[in-house]
């Protein structure tokens, strides 16, 4: 990829969350130009200032409304393209996307399993059959040839618990389930209102308990059953993930400091930290944290993500990098800020 030459790209669902902060993103990054913003058609068209202010005279995008009929243009505009949509509504844009030549950056679980039969117990609908795999794209773990026509986000619990885990999992013993408890934000809920996650009605609690789809997103990315409790914090965005595994005998700290430095020496957007983690320390970040602490053959993790950037537009972004030749950090360090 020529340095110099300029991606253009878009963004759908770009009114979200997760949307904004891709925006924000690409709006600062050396070698994307955002060309569109697309929101529902049910919308108006809008600037991005008037549903997040602290824009205003740092990015003037026009969020335009989709409809079906902007398709066959969109490929003499755009190359890359980014998913900030439900589930659902991924899974029928993206097969259209491909198919005009773009290339697709989904981080919906619309392809992230492997297997269709749990993909429709978890979502509910039947998932999409393309022709080529869909690679997971746990960004660390991953290796993107630029062939590739569609790259599934992780989400952001399972990225949490996966870039802790993955690299001690030869040290389990044998019968061992990894528990993962986890606390996010309401951020996570997306932007939509609900009662459910109004400050005013958050307490901490646990939901989703033995039935929450990342569990078996987690256990593909770790190749491995865990146990996964997620739990809802009345703050506003960030994930805090505590994991207990059990270790085989003679394996000791330097054995898994040794596993943690080895796998992510090169890796700058992961940092293996000597106390546990605050969340203070990765939102607003592309960071993932994460601290360990033996007792007995018992290992304790804890680690620290931003669910909106290292869970989510931070990671695809960082996909993106690779994808098309560039370091993984471009664009994301020295960071340009959060929006939400």
């Amino acid at each position: 990829m020529n340095q110099q030459e300029s991606i253009q790209c878009a963004v759908f669902g770009a009114s979200g969350y997760s949307g904004a902060e891709l925006v924000w993103l690409l709006h600062n990054h050396p070698h994307f130009s955002l060309s569109y913003g697309f929101t529902s058609g049910a919308r108006e068209a809008e600037s991005i200032t008037a549903l997040y202010p602290q824009l205003a005279g740092r990015c003037e995008l026009v969020l335009q409304p989709w409809h079906p009929d902007l398709l066959p243009r969109l490929p003499q505009q755009v190359r890359v393209v980014f998913l900030a949509l439900p589930h659902e509504a991924s899974a029928g844009l993206a097969p259209e996307l491909i198919a005009a030549g773009l290339v697709v950056f989904d981080l919906s679980g619309a392809f992230r399993l492997g297997d269709p039969l749990q993909h429709h117990q978890c979502y509910g609908f039947q998932q999409p059959v393309l022709e080529q795999p869909v690679p997971y794209g746990l960004a660390e773990f991953t290796e993107l040839t630029g062939n590739e026509s569609l790259i599934a986000v992780p989400g952001c619990y399972p990225t949490a618990a996966a870039l802790a885990l993955r690299p001690v999992m030869p040290f389990l013993t044998d019968d061992c389930t990894p528990i993962v408890n986890a606390v996010s934000g309401v951020s996570g809920a997306g932007r939509k209102a609900a009662l459910h996650t109004s400050f005013c009605e958050v307490s901490l609690q646990a939901y989703g308990v033995a039935e929450h789809r990342h569990q078996p997103e987690i256990a593909q990315s770790v190749g491995h059953d865990v146990v996964f409790v997620p739990h809802l914090g009345n703050f506003k965005r960030g994930i805090l993930a505590t994991i207990y595994v059990q270790l085989k005998d003679g394996v000791n700290e330097t054995d898994v400091s040794d596993a943690f430095h080895n796998c992510y020496e090169d890796k700058q957007l992961v940092r293996i930290v000597s106390t546990p983690p605050k969340l203070q320390q990765v939102v607003g970040t592309p960071f993932c944290d994460i601290y360990f602490k033996l007792h007995g053959r018992q290992l304790i993790l804890s680690v620290a993500i931003d669910n909106l950037l290292k869970g989510a537009a931070a990671q695809a972004v960082q996909l993106a990098n690779q994808y098309l030749g560039f370091a993984p950090q471009t664009g994301l360090l020295p960071g340009p800020g959060a929006v939400v």
